[in-house]
């Protein structure tokens, strides 16, 4: 089910009570007819057990046959971990790469298969070879490849003994089916999520309030702007064949913040639930649209994927230990990675190699450049947000043709623009940005109009944009002066209802679900 359904307001709301009344049942009680306590099942215990059953029962609700392959990988990765305890070296090493193999196979069967075989036929074609690979027709499992890379660094993790084996079958497949992040991340860590649930977890007032307001204002950045913006995303980036360059501009630039509002808000959403009942989630995103470099960016943006990669391929692999030229390779190599991991399809690899490129080129400026630049914040935010967009059109188009049309439309738009400007003294201001941007049909010249989405919902998308970024840079502040800065509470209580209303008021029981859901 998604975050932003009804179906998961209510199973949150009847999970949570449950969890809190059996965090007070006794943990022991005294028997009538001795003197010393026996043991009975623990709180912790039936609390560990509801909301694993409650997690099971979350990710079946899209597809209950995809359960048993979650399942699989559970056991497969537990059971690796009790085998690599106690076992030599060469032992340990034959069991880890059984479960690299046997988890990696099934993402890549249900995920790349087609891909590989779409891409490998051809070749074969060419070669005059009869041999083809045959084409599946499958779903993706929902969340595959964020509990495939969770379950994995597990394994990885008790290989070099950074952490011990979990026996514990019901805490250990509760770390890796853990609802409120099991299908869109954060990818946890083994030693910060695992060990939370050996602990009891009461009613706290003040982590229940806190993460309620988290997990309200991801709701806030995810139905009243991701989803707003999105209709106009997909009608341009649908068919950008159609649409004039500063159309397909604007889209590019709303799904910038499209993307950003969904995923983080889906994000804030798990951690705020989470932390309801008492786990702290590790951070995923961090006002990345005010990095000054492409590395600050990843340093912001999904931050659990970008540490993972780091952790367990980008170092591996020599890191920066073997030299520039290795460490470049490195770099090309992990972030190929990073657009494999979002998608089996070629736009998806190019907009990985890209942002590797780009740090492999700010690698190679010189130092006395570089420290030049540093002294102009502001110009080193907006070169990183354009080439941050111009990575989000391969990442956003449907294909890689679709990514070369568009970005060769932009090149047009300095002479479109001197189009527009001859068209204000007939149409005005107002008629020229319809025509220009598309918005609705009224205004003559508007030929592929973006149905439900005119100039007054333009004009409020950028008002929650500038909302939204004002949001980031306050809690910037906050961070940087280490203060904790709290408004009246008439002021706190007003925005609180001023979010829930807005949330009501757009809400959409047919609204798409999360981006990162396909991933």
């Amino acid at each position: 089910m998604n975050f932003n359904s009804w179906q998961f307001l209510v199973f949150f709301l009847v999970v949570s009570a449950l969890y809190f009344v059996i965090a007070i049942f006794p943990k022991r009680r005294e028997s009538a007819y001795l003197s010393k306590p026996i043991g009975v099942i623990g709180s912790n215990t039936l609390s560990r057990l509801l909301l694993l059953t409650s997690s099971l029962f979350f990710y079946a609700w899209w597809n209950p046959v995809y359960l048993g392959l979650m399942l699989f990988s559970v056991v497969v990765t537990w059971l690796s971990g009790i085998l690599m305890a106690g076992a030599t070296q060469e032992r340990r090493k034959f069991i880890l790469i059984e479960s690299l193999v046997l988890n990696l196979g099934i993402l890549f069967f249900f995920k790349y298969y087609n891909f590989f075989a779409d891409t490998v036929n051809p070749l074969l074609f060419k070669m005059r070879l009869s041999a083809t690979f045959p084409a599946f027709s499958v779903l993706l499992p929902v969340g595959i490849s964020f509990y495939t890379f969770q379950a994995l660094g597990y394994s990885i993790d008790v290989f070099r003994g950074t952490v011990t084996a979990e026996r514990n079958f019901v805490s250990y497949a509760l770390f890796v089916t853990f609802f409120p992040q099991l299908v869109a991340g954060p990818i946890e860590r083994t030693g910060n999520l695992l060990p939370q649930f050996k602990v009891d977890h009461t009613f706290n007032y003040d982590r229940v309030t806190s993460g309620l307001k988290l997990a309200t204002w991801g709701m806030f950045k995810k139905v009243v702007i991701a989803d707003r913006i999105a209709v106009y995303v997909n009608t341009v980036y649908g068919e950008p064949g159609v649409y004039p360059a500063a159309a397909l501009l604007l889209a590019t630039f709303f799904f910038t913040f499209q993307i950003y509002c969904d995923f983080s808000g889906y994000s804030d959403i798990a951690i705020g639930t989470a932390r309801v009942l008492g786990f702290d989630l590790m951070t995923n995103f961090r006002r990345p649209y005010f990095s000054k470099s492409i590395t600050e960016f990843w340093r912001c943006w999904h931050i659990s994927l970008s540490t993972w990669l780091k952790d367990y391929i980008y170092i591996p692999l020599g890191g920066n230990r073997k030299g520039m030229f290795r460490q470049k390779l490195n770099l090309l190599f992990t972030f190929l990675l990073s657009g494999l991991w979002h998608g089996a399809a070629w736009h998806f690899v190019i907009w990985g190699l890209l942002h590797g490129l780009f740090q492999v080129i700010e690698r190679s400026i010189p130092e006395r450049v570089s420290e030049g630049l540093k002294k102009i914040p502001v110009l080193q935010m907006g070169f990183t947000f354009l080439l941050v967009c111009l990575a989000w059109i391969f990442f956003r188009a449907n294909t890689t043709r679709d990514a070369v049309l568009i970005i060769g439309k932009l090149t047009t738009l300095l002479a479109e623009c001197v189009e527009y400007f001859a068209l204000i003294p007939k149409q005005g201001i107002v008629g020229t940005a319809r025509i220009a941007f598309q918005l609705g049909a009224k205004s003559q010249g508007v030929i592929h109009s973006i149905m439900g989405f005119g100039l007054f919902n333009w004009f409020f998308s950028m008002i929650l944009i500038v909302i939204l970024l004002f949001g980031d840079w306050w809690t910037k502040v906050i961070a940087e002066t280490k203060r904790v800065i709290c408004l009246p509470l008439v002021i706190r209580w007003a925005g609180y209802y001023a979010l829930i209303l807005a949330i009501i008021l757009n809400w959409n029981v047919d609204t798409s679900q999360f981006i990162y859901f396909t991933f």
